[in-house]
């Protein structure tokens, strides 16, 4: 199966990882929630929503979101919605005293099923990913042959790549669990990841309207 220039497509998306986003936040946030275990499924929920988008754009579907404003506004009002309900939620906890940093406590409370949803869904319902992929991906794939197949391939490198990312991120933090463990110091951590995830949120709804 050929894939054009596999080399840039690799440099292009080990740039795109690295970079501070929406995926950096929650992993940051459910790390300093749960511990590293919970980095690494809510890591793995954000890099299993991308083969949602890789199949979007093979079969056509983000064109049609791209192209529909009313559409493509609808679902970054979800988006948005989820990503306030996200960063409110983590306030609340941090105000009702219950999210105080416990790494070896707090891993073994945190459901998994709970990580790996946020990490989807709060990929899956970013509409920005799903145009980014309609507009990069096609660039690399070879339209003679099983543009899905090369689609999902594509995405695996990129699940890869972000998978070793995040989870070294997840890593970074958890080896940091003594500075962390200081209740003030994981209070900020905490409360800034949510604010973020909040202003990411109202950020897409402004930019919707």
């Amino acid at each position: 199966m050929q894939i054009n220039d596999l080399y840039t497509f690799v440099a292009a998306m080990t740039l795109l990882t690295v970079t501070p986003g929406l995926d950096t936040v929650l992993v940051i946030r459910n790390t300093s929630r749960g511990g590293k275990v919970d980095g690494y499924i809510t890591s793995l929920g954000i890099c299993l929503g991308l083969f949602v988008h890789a199949t979007w754009s093979a079969i056509g579907v983000a064109a049609v979101i791209s192209q529909s404003p009313s559409l493509f506004n609808g679902i970054k009002l979800v988006g948005a919605a989820y990503l306030c309900w996200l960063g409110l939620s983590g306030i609340r906890s941090l105000r009702n005293g219950s999210s105080s940093f416990n790494m070896e406590a707090n891993t073994k409370s945190v459901s998994r099923l709970t990580s790996i949803k946020e990490g989807f869904l709060s990929n899956v319902l970013n509409p920005k990913t799903a145009v980014f992929y309609l507009a990069f991906l096609p660039q690399f794939i070879d339209q003679s042959g099983n543009l899905w197949l090369q689609s999902m391939l594509l995405a695996f490198i990129h699940f890869c790549l972000a998978m070793l990312w995040q989870c070294g991120l997840a890593s970074t933090l958890d080896k940091a669990k003594a500075w962390l463990s200081n209740g003030r110091t994981n209070y900020r951590l905490q409360m800034c990841s949510s604010v973020v995830l909040v202003a990411l949120g109202v950020l897409l709804v402004v930019e919707s309207l």
